[in-house]
């Protein structure tokens, strides 16, 4: 697989990446295995998907404990990314960046995941009790201690944190300036994809114009590009997107031509070739520091998305993708 860097320190990783959340966090319970899940792992190594991306939340912890297992048979195949910054109480989140919490917390990622050493340590969210200096202070001070080798923040969480006419990430980048001048970010995590594009606008420019690495999240719109969702069949009541705007089944009717428009394009390429795969082809083509980091829990699905890396988008391609309707229905 081709191989990308992500910022300065030019860390080299799988140009598609593995999201471990599924795993065990906020899809469907009944359908999270264990064993199958460690296949799916050890398979996206072996075909090059060397970014396994977590966080101490999911599950919580039982996703870092699942990779643990892996790392430690397989610690030199992997790039290994997690986060902090989020707690997980009775029906809801909280964010804790507070410099001692943040070390302990470390601590407990290091060994969850059988590691003595983090490649990408994410902030999660920005408490809005700490100034995030201090946290990305308290950060910075785990590379200089050797336990992490680049630091990244998670800007997944936009949405819910944007103010009236702002555009999505004019907050992030704020964030970001102000984290920069006290010890250098090596990547961004935000959401990127076909019905979900606006990191186009001003962050994805802003991580490009300063050599930093961009893992693009959700890129196939929580399994909704894959074309394998029907409208109208529901999720369990665990899975987020029960609880979705985007997801009823009348906005997941509306939004079927960007599926079909997906499709076509595979078509054109071959009848082995799915709409997930032009979908990652397409955040693939948004820059060469653009790694998208697809969540998968099976062997079936990660042979998929990697295979991704090899396909070639043509202009008429992108051109059919560009004309598709926008997505319908709020995603906030």
């Amino acid at each position: 697989m081709e191989r990308r860097t992500i910022g300065a320190a030019a860390l080299a990783v799988g140009a598609v990446g593995l999201g471990c959340m599924p795993m065990s966090w906020a899809y469907s319970s009944s359908r999270q295995r264990g064993e199958e899940s460690l296949r799916a792992v050890h398979r996206a190594l072996d075909a090059g998907s060397t970014l396994l991306d977590t966080a101490d939340m999911y599950g919580p912890f039982t996703n870092e404990l699942l990779l643990g297992r892996v790392l430690k048979e397989r610690r030199g195949d992997a790039f290994v990314s997690t986060k902090v910054g989020l707690l997980v109480g009775d029906q809801h989140v909280v964010a804790n960046g507070r410099p001692g919490y943040v070390r302990r917390a470390c601590d407990a990622s290091l060994r969850r995941l059988q590691t003595d050493v983090i490649d990408l340590y994410q902030l999660h969210r920005a408490d809005p009790e700490v100034p995030v200096e201090e946290t990305w202070g308290a950060m910075a001070e785990l590379v200089q201690a050797g336990k992490v080798r680049a630091l990244g923040l998670c800007a997944v969480g936009a949405r819910s944190s944007r103010r009236a006419g702002a555009r999505l990430h004019d907050a992030t980048v704020r964030q970001l300036e102000r984290v920069q001048q006290v010890f250098p970010v090596s990547a961004v995590e935000a959401e990127l994809s076909v019905w979900s594009p606006e990191a186009l606008e001003t962050l994805l420019p802003w991580c490009r114009s300063r050599g930093i690495g961009f893992l693009a999240a959700m890129p196939l719109g929580n399994g909704f590009l894959t074309g394998t969702l029907t409208p109208g069949v529901g999720f369990e009541a665990d899975d987020l997107r029960a609880r979705h705007p985007r997801f009823t089944a009348e906005m997941m009717a509306a939004n079927q031509p960007i599926v079909a428009g997906l499709r076509r394009v595979a078509r054109r390429h071959g009848e082995r070739v799915t709409p997930a795969q032009v979908a990652l082809a397409w955040v693939l083509g948004r820059g060469e520091q653009v790694v998208p980091v697809p969540g998968a829990k099976r062997e079936r699905w990660v042979t998929e998305n990697a295979a991704a890396a090899g396909l070639r988008l043509t202009e008429e391609d992108l051109a059919e993708i560009a004309g598709l309707p926008p997505a319908q229905g709020s995603w906030d």
